[in-house]
């Protein structure tokens, strides 16, 4: 599955009508997701924070993710992007409405049988109500299942909207 690019104003401007912020808790973009949303000007009025937490650790230590979690599931699952969508905006104390968070496998190596190289995991959060996780599986080089990744991850922000 490809995702195109995502127009990103089209989230700055919903959550600027409703005086709403968005944060990130990124893994294998490494920070691409912010920087997309940043890169549009304005977009300070709607970006609380992101967490790039490219370690099982740094989940523990900035997102509260659950050692538990990431050894019964791994990094790279449904269960820690929810703990890390959580995680984001619980540390976002009273600013963000919104999170979004991505954990995959980029590549070139780390892939298994399991999980392949170009698996993602995407979660999005809106404060009070359910979330939302999927799953995708994006081919090509390190950068195009990063690019893709993101996009799709605004793509996941955008329709929970």
């Amino acid at each position: 599955m490809h995702f195109p690019d995502f127009n990103i104003e089209l989230i700055i401007s919903r959550l600027k009508q409703t005086g709403n912020q968005i944060c990130t808790a990124e893994s294998c973009t490494g920070g691409m997701i912010a920087t997309l949303i940043t890169d549009i000007p304005g977009s300070s009025a709607v970006f609380s924070r992101g967490y790039v937490t490219y370690s099982d650790q740094a989940k523990i230590d900035m997102l509260g993710v659950r050692s538990a979690t990431l050894e019964l599931y791994g990094a790279v699952s449904a269960q820690t992007v929810s703990e890390m969508a959580s995680g984001a905006l619980i540390a976002s104390g009273d600013e963000a409405e919104y999170s979004v968070a991505i954990s995959g496998i980029a590549g070139p190596d780390g892939g298994s049988d399991e999980k392949p190289v170009g698996l993602v995991f995407i979660g999005v959060l809106k404060k009070g109500a359910l979330g939302k996780v999927s799953n995708h599986i994006f081919e090509g080089d390190r950068q195009a299942i990063r690019h893709q990744a993101a996009n799709a991850a605004l793509h996941a922000v955008y329709e929970l909207m």
